[in-house]
C-alpha cells in the first residue's frame, strides 16, 4: 500500500508532510525551486513505506491511503506517480 496526495493539498501546500517523511518520498521539497510553482505535493508510490507519518502531519487531510481513495480522488493516484516518472 502507498499513500496519495489529493486535491486538498492545493489549498495549503504547507510542506509539513515532507519534513516528517522518513524516506524522503514527498516532493517537491520546501526550499527548492520546484516548490513555489508546484500545484501540490506528490508521493512517490515506489518509495512510500506506508508509515502514515504524512497523514498525521498534513493540516488538510490530503494524504490518503491508496485503498481508501474516494472515486473523485482516484485520478490523484496516477498524478502522483506521473510526477516521479517526469523527474
Amino acid at each position: 500500500m502507498t499513500y496519495v496526495i489529493t486535491a486538498r493539498c492545493k489549498d495549503v501546500k504547507s510542506g509539513d508532510c515532507v519534513e516528517v517523511c522518513p524516506v524522503d518520498c514527498i516532493h517537491p521539497r520546501p526550499g527548492t525551486p520546484e516548490f513555489g510553482p508546484a500545484e501540490q505535493l506528490y508521493i512517490d508510490p515506489r518509495e512510500c513505506i506506508d508509515c502514515t507519518a504524512c497523514t498525521a502531519a498534513c493540516p488538510v487531510d490530503a494524504c490518503v491511503a491508496d485503498h481508501d481513495l474516494d472515486p473523485a480522488d482516484e485520478p490523484f493516484r496516477a498524478l502522483n506517480a506521473e510526477y516521479f516518472r517526469r523527474s
